[in-house]
């Protein structure tokens, strides 16, 4: 499916899109049903294998009342046939190739999760604070709901027109170095914008704009597949394209 006009201009201008219905609810809800349960195999080994002490918070999430969750799947697109399947249809990268103009290729993936009553929020940031991709406007994230996303449990929210300002400075949070974020003076919140989406739409976003997602206060999950697409052409002075998926010898031609 191509990007109505509307919607491109939408990306353009905002930095960010919400195009619903394009996968069947059905489809996405047995997705995230998979993710879950492979994501929790995934933590169960990793606390088998981490040394006495080792922080877990980079992949699960806990309560005040000690209950954890998964909060994250990792390359889930090398993880199971139905998740690769779903990253490339045919629909999406049409849709993607709207913004990319050249053929989308894929870089990297992740199911990001927040389990009910406790999902933890992910401060504003930039993609390509991480990608460190050029051109950037080549570039595009694509956030596949798995579930009804709305505020109450922790939807995407957007600084409008950020991506027009170029990339801020990025520094790690003490404790929590896989969260890098700039200067809360920097963050125009007048500006902020929210993303509620339904289970099979799917977000887009420029890679250089802010944005963040809040706590789950709900009793449901939110789960959300973070698909980064980039052309063959693109460059970085970090290893994301070095990596990529599209770069392996059983990535499908374009």
């Amino acid at each position: 499916m191509q990007l109505p006009a509307d919607l491109c201009d939408h990306y353009w201008e905002k930095g960010w899109v919400v195009v619903e219905g394009v996968f069947p609810a059905e489809r996405v809800r047995a997705v995230a049903a998979l993710a879950t349960e492979l994501a929790e195999a995934d933590l169960a080994a990793y606390r088998v294998a981490a040394p006495s002490g080792v922080q877990t918070s980079y992949w699960a999430d806990a309560s005040a009342e000690g209950e954890s969750a998964p909060r994250k799947l990792t390359s889930p697109f090398t993880k199971h046939p139905q998740l690769r399947e779903l990253v490339l249809d045919p629909g999406l990268r049409e849709m993607l190739q709207s913004i990319t103009v050249d053929p989308p290729v894929l870089l990297s993936d992740q199911i990001l999760m927040k389990p009910p009553r406790f999902g933890s929020a992910k401060p504003y940031h930039q993609d390509n604070a991480y990608f460190l991709l050029d051109p950037a406007d080549a570039a595009v994230t694509a956030w596949i709901a798995l579930d009804d996303v709305d505020e109450q449990n922790g939807c995407l929210r957007y600084i409008d027109g950020s991506h027009h300002e170029g990339l801020l400075p990025h520094h790690p949070i003490p404790g929590e170095e896989h969260n890098k974020v700039p200067p809360p003076d920097l963050i125009d919140l007048s500006k902020e914008s929210l993303a509620p989406v339904g289970a099979g739409g799917v977000v887009l976003h420029h890679t250089v704009t802010l944005h963040t997602s809040h706590r789950n206060e709900s009793d449901r999950w939110r789960r959300g597949y973070a698909t980064h697409w980039g052309v063959r052409s693109i460059r970085s002075s970090g290893d994301i394209v070095e990596r990529a998926y599209f770069q392996q010898p059983d990535y499908p031609a374009d």
